[in-house]
């Protein structure tokens, strides 16, 4: 005896395919999808407010006022066929408005999708760019900055120029001491030599 349970197709195996008798019918989604979004955009203007409250006036007061013989829609009958009209414009007003509604969510996932994968780069490259400053911190600290290089130079220059003042005082100092010893050379020549005698030459004369 046959197992039952291989008789019975289970919710894990898939279904043959059948053989169709009218061919599939797949209209082009974007160029729906398009025709969706206008018709759903145009819904939401006050034009189309505006005409349809027109259209529907002037159906009201030409069945209402016009002969009976004219009517088409008399108020007798509760006006049926603009119930009608409107009733399927409703019906295809909302799905066009769902397809519409739909794309703009795949717009908006796809805008996310992009925002996201931006914010990564955008974050990525600020983290590289903290690591870099951060290593020019570090390799700052090694180098000298230009307040410690003039300062060093403004040292390094006093120290010249006061060795420079030593060495010209020094040069200058001596000059006095040998003229005083000249003045003192001199009065003791002129005090050794006798009288009538010509006075010792010096140098500078």
């Amino acid at each position: 005896m046959a197992d039952p349970r291989k008789l019975l197709p289970g919710l894990d195996t898939p279904l043959e395919n059948r053989a169709r008798i009218l061919p599939a019918f797949t209209p082009n989604p974007d160029a729906f999808g398009r025709f969706a979004e206008r018709f759903a955009r145009y819904m939401g203007t006050p034009q189309f407010l505006v005409y349809m409250s027109l259209f529907c006036v002037l159906w009201l007061c030409w069945n209402t006022l016009a002969p009976e013989p004219l009517q088409f829609d008399p108020k007798s009958l509760n006006f049926t066929l603009l119930t009608l009209i409107l009733s399927l414009q409703a019906s295809y007003a909302a799905p066009l408005i769902l397809l519409a509604q739909n794309r703009q969510d795949d717009r908006d996932r796809v805008q996310i999708e992009q925002d996201r994968s931006r914010n990564e780069r955008n974050l990525a490259d600020t983290e590289y760019l903290t690591r870099e400053l951060a290593s020019l911190r570090l390799a700052m600290r090694e180098v000298a900055t230009r307040d410690f290089v003039r300062a060093e130079l403004r040292t390094e220059l006093r120290s010249i120029l006061e060795e420079l003042a030593d060495r010209d005082a020094a040069a200058v100092a001596p000059a006095p001491k040998q003229r005083k010893e000249k003045k003192d050379r001199a009065a003791l020549s002129s005090a050794e030599t006798p009288e009538g005698a010509p006075p010792e030459r010096t140098d500078h004369q």
